[in-house]
C-alpha cells in the first residue's frame, strides 16, 4: 500500500496545487471571487429565498439539528453569508449570528434581508470583508463562536483555508464544497461547439481533500454526499451571458468567436427564445464536532 495514502502533508500539498481545484481555475480564468456574483446577485437572492430555496436550506439545518446542533443562543459565524440564506434561519431559531458577505451587491441585499427575521430575535452582524482578509486575532475571533458555518464558499480552498475557519469555532464548524464537476445542462450543450470535443470538465475534489485531511488529523465528524439539481428559466439573452461567464472558469470565453458561436448555436436551438437549464451536481457536507466528540444519541 502506498504510504503517502496517510500523509497528511501529501494530500496538504495536492489540494493547493491541484488545477482543477475551485480556487485554481477561477485564478487562472482571471475572475475575482468576491466579484463573481456581481452578474446575478439579484436572481441568485431571489432564487435563495423562493420556496425551494427556502426547504434547501431546511433541509440542511435540519440534518445539522439532527446531529445535535441546537442554535436557540447559539453564536455562529456564517462565512461567506450571500444573501443571507443560511443566516435569516439562523436568526430565526434564536442565534446570535455574524455573517461575513465581501461581495457588495449580496451584501446590499443582506442588509433587506435582515427584515424577514422575526422582531425580538438577536439582530445579524454583517462584515462586508473577504474572510481570508480579516485579521482573526485582532478581531478576537480565534475560538469565538459555537458554530462556524462555511458552504460553498472560496474560504475553504485549500487546508489552510479550513484550517482558518475552524480555529474560529468552539464546538461545531460545517464546510459545505464540491464533490465532483458540476453539472450545467446548456453547458454541456455549448462545449462541443465550441471545443469540438464532448470531453467532461475536469472533476473538482474538495471534498475528497477535507474529508481526508480531517480523517488524518484525527479530527471527529460526520458527513453526507448527495446529489442536488435544480431547474432555471432563461431568456436567450440571459443564457448566452451565462454560458459566456462559465466559460471564463475553462479560459474559453475570451476566444474572438466564443460570443458568435454561441449566440447563433442558442437562437438556433431554441428559436422560442426561452431556455431551461439543469444544473447542479454532488456536493459534500461536513460537521466537524470540537468539544463532543462521541457519537451523538438524542435523549428521550
Amino acid at each position: 500500500m502506498n504510504n503517502h495514502l496517510f500523509d497528511a502533508q501529501v494530500w496538504e500539498q495536492a489540494w493547493k496545487e491541484d488545477p482543477k481545484s475551485y480556487i485554481n481555475l477561477t485564478r487562472k480564468a482571471g475572475v475575482d471571487p468576491t466579484r463573481s456574483f456581481d452578474s446575478k446577485a439579484a436572481a441568485f437572492n431571489e432564487e435563495v429565498f423562493s420556496e425551494g430555496g427556502r426547504q434547501r436550506a431546511e433541509r440542511i439545518i435540519g440534518w445539522m439539528e439532527g446531529q445535535g446542533v441546537d442554535f436557540n443562543g447559539l453564536t455562529v459565524l456564517d462565512v461567506g453569508a450571500a444573501s443571507g440564506g443560511f443566516s435569516v434561519p439562523f436568526a430565526e431559531r434564536g442565534a446570535k449570528v455574524t455573517a461575513v458577505e465581501p461581495n457588495a451587491l449580496l451584501a446590499d441585499l443582506f442588509e433587506g434581508n435582515k427584515a424577514r427575521v422575526s422582531p425580538g430575535k438577536a439582530e445579524i452582524n454583517l462584515v462586508r470583508e473577504a474572510f481570508e482578509d480579516i485579521d482573526l486575532a485582532a478581531r478576537g475571533w480565534e475560538q469565538a463562536f459555537d458554530l462556524v458555518f462555511v458552504s460553498m464558499c472560496p474560504a475553504v480552498s485549500d487546508w489552510a483555508g479550513a484550517e482558518r475557519v475552524i480555529s474560529c469555532a468552539t464546538q461545531y464548524c460545517y464546510i459545505s464544497t464540491s464533490a465532483g464537476s458540476r453539472r450545467h445542462s446548456l453547458l454541456n450543450e455549448v462545449l462541443p461547439q465550441i471545443t469540438g470535443e464532448t470531453a467532461a470538465l475536469g472533476e473538482a475534489s474538495e471534498m475528497a481533500y477535507l474529508l481526508n485531511l480531517l480523517y488524518l488529523k484525527d479530527y471527529a465528524y460526520e458527513s453526507i454526499v448527495t446529489k442536488e439539481m435544480k431547474s432555471t428559466e432563461y431568456t436567450v439573452e440571459e443564457a448566452i451571458d451565462e454560458v459566456l461567464q462559465l466559460l471564463k472558469h475553462h479560459r474559453l470565453a475570451d476566444r474572438g468567436d466564443t460570443r458568435k458561436i454561441v449566440s447563433d448555436y442558442l437562437r438556433a436551438a431554441y428559436p422560442d427564445g426561452k431556455v431551461t437549464v439543469q444544473q447542479g451536481g454532488r456536493f459534500g457536507k461536513v460537521l466537524i464536532r470540537l468539544r463532543d466528540e462521541n457519537m451523538y444519541s438524542r435523549t428521550r
